[in-house]
């Protein structure tokens, strides 16, 4: 599929039914789609470069049909797609921008697999999100190959398939740009971020056979009302603590999750796209590490028992006005 310089790989998520609808798409380019989140070095077709340029544009002439509905697009480009665009000098990338960095434990792994472009596509309506995919994939052509699509929906009050409340944990107010932009740390990118996304698949039946209290020790918090339960001091700890990361000084760095159900019951497919935007990129690896790989070593994430990472993908995501600077 394609041409030789093609786009491999792009993810799409979208939330339907009474929520917000959520896309997500990733794109490779090159001569050949490679792994570690990309595809091998090469020339990024003027179109496709183009198009990202454009996306402002492209939004607006679907948006108009309702702008209530909010539609928007965030863009994200892998390490190989934004070096092929703007060169390999020192400062032409962000400074943390590299492939998914892989991690492979005692039992379960998170792996790299391909894509360069990553679109996350929002709205309040799935046919604003359908439309405005419709003409993106079209403007982009035969330079991108679909490498992965995935639509999601809201579950009753922002709950994941496990049956748990799902980004309590993210920041909010001012303290959302802090977790989320990179700032005067690496100027000629601040206003931007990282974005990582997976795609977990759930095994239900054996979640299904754990009792509430097995679940709740192993997430970290209640079922029913959401209330966080202490850490474990030593061993076994849960998903919430692993997942929260904290610095040499005490202080604790969020990022920002909006991952999405998806699911086709007739299939047997359950499960979670994980989108998690930070500041820095090594907050989500290091949150990664002590999922996979365990924090002490071996003391692995229990979620990953009943959850299982298909893909993993990482980019960077510039500003409105870094886009558009894109542009020939």
């Amino acid at each position: 599929m394609g041409s030789p310089r093609r786009a491999a790989g792009r993810r799409a998520a979208r939330h339907g039914g009474s929520g917000r609808s959520d896309a997500a798409s990733s794109a490779a380019s090159g001569s050949t789609a490679g792994g570690g989140g990309g595809s091998a070095p090469g020339r990024i077709p003027q179109g496709v470069v183009d198009t990202l340029a454009g996306i402002e544009d492209l939004v607006k002439t679907v948006g108009f049909r309702n702008p209530g509905a909010r539609l928007s697009c965030t863009v994200g480009i892998g390490a190989t797609a934004w070096r092929a665009m703007r060169g390999d000098d020192p400062g032409a990338a962000p400074a943390e921008l590299h492939p998914f960095k892989e991690f492979v434990g005692e039992v379960h792994a998170a792996r790299a697999t391909p894509g360069d472009l990553l679109f996350h596509i929002r709205a309040d309506r799935q046919d604003l999100a359908y439309e405005f995919e419709r003409l993106l994939l079209g403007a982009l052509g035969t330079d991108v190959r679909v490498e992965d699509e995935v639509s999601g929906f809201r579950y009753f009050d922002g709950r994941d398939l496990l049956g748990f409340v799902d980004g309590t944990a993210n920041p909010v107010g001012p303290d959302l740009p802090v977790s989320a932009l990179i700032g005067d740390e690496d100027p000629g990118f601040a206003g931007g971020s990282y974005v990582v996304v997976q795609k977990y698949l759930h095994n239900l039946d054996a979640w299904g056979g754990l009792t509430v209290e097995d679940q709740e020790a192993v997430i970290g918090r209640t079922k029913s009302d959401n209330v966080e339960l202490p850490d474990a001091e030593s061993g076994q700890r849960s998903h919430k603590t692993l997942a929260t990361i904290t610095d040499a000084e005490g202080v604790e760095h969020d990022i920002v999750r909006d991952n999405m159900p998806f699911a086709t019951p007739g299939s047997g497919i359950h499960g979670t796209y994980f989108i998690g935007y930070s500041r820095r990129l090594t907050v989500i690896e290091q949150m990664l590490e002590r999922m996979f790989i365990g924090d002490p070593p071996g003391k692995y994430d229990r979620i990953l028992d009943f959850s299982t990472a298909a893909t993993g993908s990482t980019y960077f995501v510039p500003t409105a006005a870094m886009l558009a600077g894109l542009g020939g």
